[in-house]
């Protein structure tokens, strides 16, 4: 539990255990960008050739060492070196499939911090394959987030249905209808397989099955380019590495989500809100935070 800036045994900086805590959450967030910019760690990062040029400078602009090696032959070696590995199965390849489980047992073996994101797994036999093998292959205890839109988390549960492409079906997007049914789905999800759940929308939900973090941070300019999912996911992995994965989960949702909303008060339309966005991210600050956070435990 994170008090006066005390971290677990493990060194990861972690949430107050008092629910509502809104300035411990602050001072836990500021602690953990702290401590990323202060070590810069090494973020090993196997996503898709779509985003893989922003996720590199996502992770730069938050503080930590993008790496994004992907070949069977070194990614073992790569990952026990790295501070958290974040993954992603967007355009998977064969190659990258083969990687990322090679990636997950080194990681696993090294008690290294893990995050996957489910990309399109509501449309893929193939990528559900995938990601249960993922699944068989995690060491209880293990730090692991699984990110995921709605429609995936479904997916992964066995609830889904009709899903076309990789993005959220409308029907499934978390609302004030189906709020207690998304947040008992998250919950299940992350109790069934030890893991904390991100599932990203227009509204955020973090949960380790027992708290629940929702963050309505975010603008909708973030749904007009593509890739800001992939941001997030390694987002979440660099403060991974300095922070328990519900506090790394639900900053990444509120940091992400601000730098959009400043991103998108000073462009002229996607091409120049792609270069603020950014901007955003690297120069954002505790005064930022503090005054546009939007985040909310239930």
């Amino acid at each position: 539990m994170f008090k006066d800036k005390k971290t677990q045994a493990d060194g990861n900086i972690c949430l107050t255990a008092e629910k509502n805590n809104t300035e411990m959450i602050l001072r836990a967030i500021e602690a953990m960008r702290t401590r990323v910019k202060t070590e810069a760690p090494l973020i090993h990062c196997i996503t898709n050739p779509i985003s893989i040029h922003d996720c590199a400078n996502v992770v730069l602009a938050a503080g930590g060492r993008p790496m994004m090696a992907e070949h069977p032959a070194e990614v073992a070696e790569i990952t026990v070196t790295a501070g958290a590995l974040a993954l992603n199965l967007g355009n998977i390849t064969d190659a990258r499939r083969e990687s990322i489980l090679i990636a997950e047992k080194a990681a696993m073996a090294e008690g290294i911090p893990v995050i996957l994101d489910m990309v399109g797994i509501g449309c893929s036999a193939f990528r559900r394959a995938v990601v249960m093998k993922f699944l068989e292959q995690k060491i209880p205890g293990k730090p692991l987030i699984l990110k995921g839109n709605m429609s995936e988390l479904k997916a992964l549960a066995g609830e889904s249905g009709g899903v076309s492409g990789v993005d959220v079906r409308p029907e499934d997007m978390l609302s004030e209808s189906n709020q207690s049914e998304g947040v008992r789905l998250a919950k299940d999800v992350a109790r069934t397989y030890g893991a904390v759940v991100l599932a990203s929308g227009k509204t955020d939900l973090v949960t380790d099955g027992e708290r629940v973090f929702l963050v309505d941070n975010g603008s909708e300019m973030m749904g007009r380019i593509t890739g800001t999912g992939c941001m997030l996911n390694v987002l979440t992995g660099t403060y991974l590495s300095a922070a328990e994965p519900l506090l790394a989960a639900a900053a990444a949702c509120v940091i992400l989500g601000i730098s959009g909303e400043i991103g998108a008060e000073n462009c002229q339309g996607t091409g120049s809100f792609q270069v603020m966005f950014q901007d955003a991210l690297f120069s954002v600050d505790e005064k930022d935070i503090r005054g546009r956070i939007r985040l909310r435990e239930i």
